[in-house]
């Protein structure tokens, strides 16, 4: 019964875990929808950010897909511009790149997040995103 209110309501998955404060600002939580496969070498999950919630900088030792399927969010790449996410955008990250996701201050957020050659490893958390970078979007 739960998965058809959810359907109803537009979610796709139940929100998940609360995600650690240490790697995170703002609320966001997580659920694990495929944990690593060591034959598929690919961890998958869908993120859920409240508005304004972001992720710290990090890197992904084997790439990340991002697959957004609600709300507005953001995604910046160190020395970069921020770049507006929509409902349908899919960010290809790859091996190494430091960046950061979350959502935009008005809106909640929602991506799949695909870390793919696993076998690398999967997240290295690096500095929080500081209000002065999340605001700095154009």
């Amino acid at each position: 019964m739960e998965a058809l209110d959810n359907l109803y309501n537009g979610v796709i998955f139940p929100k998940g875990d609360l995600a650690p404060s240490e790697y995170f600002t703002g609320k966001a939580w997580v659920k694990i929808l495929v944990p690593n496969d060591e034959v598929l070498n690919t961890a998958v999950g869908n993120v859920v950010f409240e508005p304004g919630a972001r992720n710290n900088w990090h890197t992904h030792p084997g790439g990340q897909i991002l697959i957004v399927t609600h709300g507005t969010g953001y995604y910046q790449e160190a020395g970069k511009p921020i770049q507006l996410l929509q409902a349908g955008d899919v960010v290809n990250i790859q091996p190494e790149i430091k960046h950061w996701h979350g959502a935009s201050p008005e809106s909640e957020f929602t991506h799949i997040a695909i870390s793919t050659n696993t076998q690398t490893g999967i997240v290295d958390w690096l500095e929080p995103v500081t209000d002065e970078e999340y605001n700095s979007f154009k």
